[in-house]
């Protein structure tokens, strides 16, 4: 879970919903003055675009036109117990949100965690409309079940017990600022209990599809935070390689480098997202 260290939004950053002719998303916006390019930035598993929001104003400032959103069904979005949660649904989201937010130009997507796997998915099927691809904390296909993390446990009790329940076991026993505390428990009993047993469900089953993603040629980044606690280690340099990279360790990050180090993943990102992108 994403812990953000103030739910303060940057001077430049607007809350905002897009439109788009798939659904309605909940997004933080940041404008470059002169824009080169074009950023989405995808959050992870019960987590939210306030995972990004102190990046944005850092990548505006680079010259990016900047969007970090809530998926279908999470947080601030709206989802529908008949809505499509496939990672090939999420994906088309993703692009959705692109197209009705941007102008033309570089199109780079950051997917974290969870949002990694939707970031694969996308590549696969919009490779002509992207210009890079990066997966931060994230790993190749399903990250699977495990006592630190009990995904299964999670999703037999969604749809059987209230999210408000379900969110205090969680978080039992850990001391936060009261406004954090209030923050997490409002996001987490916001969302869709269908869209996040459908991401719990794909972080259990998703297929390892990273030959396809290396397939389509995009420029891919690789990055995990130095104690990071989701998919192995060793899993991620992997996926690296087979995406023809190194991965990149952040020293002061752990599983959500976007609010423990926003600066830091910021610029050892922007070097690769400059190099492809028009001055």
């Amino acid at each position: 879970m994403s812990v953000p260290k103030t739910l303060e939004i940057p001077e430049g950053v607007f809350a905002t919903r897009v439109a788009t002719e798939r659904a309605l998303h909940a997004a933080h916006i940041a404008r470059a003055r002169h824009r080169r390019g074009n950023i989405l930035l995808v959050p992870g598993w019960t987590g939210s675009k306030e995972d990004f929001t102190p990046m944005l104003p850092l990548l505006a400032a680079e010259g990016f036109d900047v969007v970090a959103f809530d998926q279908r069904g999470q947080y601030e979005s709206p989802g529908r117990p008949d809505d499509d949660y496939s990672l090939a649904g999420f994906a088309d989201d993703a692009m959705a949100v692109a197209k009705a937010a941007f102008r033309s130009g570089p199109l780079h997507i950051m997917g974290h965690s969870f949002g990694g796997l939707v970031t694969q998915e996308l590549s696969t099927m919009y490779a002509e409309r992207l210009t890079t691809i990066s997966l931060v904390c994230s790993g190749p296909g399903a990250l699977g079940d495990s006592d630190t993390r009990p995904l299964q446990r999670m999703s037999n009790a969604l749809g059987k017990l209230p999210l408000a329940q379900i969110h205090e076991m969680r978080d039992q026993g850990v001391k936060r600022p009261a406004q954090i505390t209030r923050f997490l428990g409002q996001r987490f009993t916001s969302n869709s209990p269908d869209s996040l047993k459908a991401m719990t469900q794909h972080l259990l089953e998703a297929p390892d599809i990273i030959e396809s993603v290396a397939a389509t040629g995009l420029p891919a980044w690789v990055a995990r935070g130095a104690t990071d606690d989701a998919w192995p280690w060793e899993a991620q340099e992997d996926m690296a390689h087979r995406l023809g990279t190194e991965i990149e360790i952040l020293p002061s990050a752990a599983h959500s480098p976007g609010v423990e180090a926003p600066e830091e993943l910021a610029q050892a990102w922007l070097p690769f997202v400059n190099k492809y992108t028009n001055n």
